[in-house]
């Protein structure tokens, strides 16, 4: 069953990981590095896109909430919807601090930051 925008709504992580990640500027931000699952609920909790380094020295990594993220086939990579300064300023971490606390810290201070719905709340009243 296709997405609206015509994907798939099943991919395999391992196509998921290492894909590029723009900026709706169009600028390359970063990659994805990783997909946090949460193994109760069968859900994917984030994205963790890493950029700001080089040769892998400084770099940070930001959970981002996995709907923020729109394949676009032109570009072979995901778009997300906030601008650079949005990316500059948000939550990063290590990739042990997302894990922390089975990641529900990362989780929420990203969908606050982005101000995104929490899928894990919708629909709960």
């Amino acid at each position: 069953m296709p997405t609206p925008k015509g994907h798939t709504t099943a991919i395999r992580a391992s196509r998921v990981i290492g894909t590029n990640v723009y900026s709706t500027n169009g600028d390359k931000i970063g990659e994805i590095e990783d997909v946090m699952l949460n193994k109760l609920d069968t859900n994917i909790m984030f994205a963790v896109v890493g950029f700001g380094g080089f040769l892998g020295l400084g770099e940070k990594f930001h959970p981002i909430p996995w709907s923020s993220l729109d394949y676009e086939k032109d570009k072979g990579g995901y778009i997300v919807p906030f601008t650079e300064e949005q990316l500059k300023n948000a939550p990063a971490h290590s990739l042990e601090e997302l894990t922390k606390d089975d990641g529900a810290a990362a989780r929420d201070a990203a969908f606050d930051y982005y101000k995104v719905e929490r899928y894990w709340v919708v629909g709960a009243e």
